[in-house]
């Protein structure tokens, strides 16, 4: 840390003065796919930045000026930048990042346990170590999602522990700047999305509102205290799990009735308040269907009743990846194959398109089940070619294996799959069975080449 008065007890001016002149140290403690563009971002307007990690090799990795994240357009030039300055590296060593810093951001994972309860588990364990090692005159920020309360609660009481060493507000200060991120889009995110402030005091959080407007210089948005900004952050991903539930449960009603839900939707969308949302095989991804679960578990806190609306959300999105296996029996038992001993090619394991990550992806639910059903499973993804996924060697290249596939799941909406010609797959493929869980391809066009084609949603025409 650097001789200069504390950042708790600086004036206003002396914060802003600070700020401005480089002389304010940071560290962001995880920096993985949000944490890593978070420090890059601290770092590349001028404020000297130290990154933490336990994964030695992502850590050698940055210090050998490779940068691990080539599906987030704009952050290599950032990195490349910093590293040449000189303002940012990384470590594996917890104590050089917090005694380095004036400010400590945490950027914790917030994952679930099999019984789909969260485990804060890191965000403890660093509060433990920040009690143990950390000098006066911390701020600490969490942009990490957790439930409402946890910071001011469960962290709270770890951080000062009950040996009195450290006690808020004398110590150290804390608050909450939840991250506004989409992977693949960060950066634009960063530039473009307002950010929520919420902090234990009113000085507390006009010290993040500062330190946040030098870095982002986006909207900030103050908040009454903590537990609100994270209420905030659930409230909007959970409208989104919800609203993709009630478009997968609709499309399952469309398809027995014959109607196109894609039709639907296109229409729908041009009346001034729907906001549309469109079906798949399923919601993957470190923050919809934990957030979901996340806001269940804090409402355990406050009602004996079930959280209805929520849970069966999670019921129906995490259902699909079922429906998207019987669509493709549905369409091999058209021409009498059966799906057992069958090949099939999964196009896509990622979550979302365009990234290269597959946490909690639906795609690992649709090859188990598949594979429990006797199927023979090719994998092809642009971001994972010639690699282990799911315990299956995946593919360089997918157009010479058509002729040797049965059936093709598009699973992933990646740009190199929007482009995919019906009469090319026709003309390829052994037995032409198309299940489109991303509904890319024309319906009509499909049926024309003569492809054996199933979207979801998408009714028989």
């Amino acid at each position: 840390m650097s001789n200069m008065k504390k950042i708790l007890d600086m004036t206003d001016s002396e914060i802003v003065d600070t700020i401005q002149s480089g002389k304010l140290n940071i560290c962001v403690i995880g920096i993985g796919r949000i944490g890593l563009p978070t420090a890059l971002s601290f770092a590349n307007s001028g404020l000297p930045t130290i990154g933490v990690d336990i994964n030695e090799k992502l850590v050698e990795m940055i210090n050998s000026r490779n940068f691990p994240l080539n599906d987030e357009p704009g952050y290599d030039i950032i990195f490349d930048k910093v590293i040449n300055e000189k303002k940012f590296k990384a470590t594996t060593h917890f104590s050089e990042g917090v005694n380095y810093s004036d400010v400590i951001v945490l950027s914790l994972p917030t994952p679930m346990d099999e019984k789909n309860i969260p485990d804060y588990s890191s965000l403890l364990s660093i509060a433990k170590k920040l009690h143990d090692e950390i000098s006066d005159g911390k701020l600490i920020i969490i942009e990490s999602t957790v439930e409402p309360g946890f910071v001011e609660n469960d962290f709270l009481k770890i951080i000062e522990g009950d040996d009195n060493k450290l006690k808020l507000g004398k110590n150290f200060a804390l608050g909450v700047c939840p991250e506004t991120a989409n992977p693949g889009q960060i950066l634009n995110d960063f530039e473009r999305l307002p950010r929520l402030v919420g902090a234990m005091d009113e000085h507390t959080q006009n010290l993040i509102t500062k330190i946040y407007k030098h870095v982002f210089t986006v909207e900030l948005i103050p908040m009454p205290n903590c537990k609100t900004a994270n209420a905030v952050k659930l409230t909007t991903n959970v409208f989104r799990d919800l609203n993709i539930a009630f478009i997968n449960e609709l499309a399952l009603i469309f398809e027995k009735a014959g109607i196109d839900i894609m039709t639907v939707l296109e229409a729908a969308k041009t009346k001034y308040n729907f906001q549309v949302h469109y079906p798949s095989a399923g919601v993957g991804g470190p923050c919809l269907p934990v957030n979901s679960y996340q806001m269940i578990n804090f409402a355990k806190n406050f009602t004996s009743k079930t959280f209805g609306l929520v849970e069966n959300g999670r019921k129906i999105n995490e259902n699909m990846p079922f429906h998207t296996v019987e669509l493709l029996e549905d369409a091999l038992n058209e021409i009498k194959k059966p799906l057992s001993g069958s090949s099939i090619l999964v196009l896509g394991v990622s979550y979302k398109p365009d990234v290269k990550d597959i946490q909690l992806s639906p795609v690992e639910k649709i090859i188990n089940l598949l594979q429990e059903k006797g199927a023979n499973i090719l994998i092809y993804d642009p971001y994972f070619k010639n690699s282990e996924i799911f315990g299956i060697k995946t593919l360089n290249d997918f157009v010479q294996n058509l002729e040797n596939s049965d059936g093709l799941i598009i699973a992933t909406a990646h740009k190199e799959f929007h482009n995919i010609d019906p009469i090319f797959l026709k003309s390829k493929m052994k037995t032409p069975v198309v299940i489109d869980s991303k509904n890319i391809i024309n319906q009509n066009l499909a049926n024309q080449a003569g492809l054996i084609y199933r979207g979801i949603g998408r009714g028989k025409l």
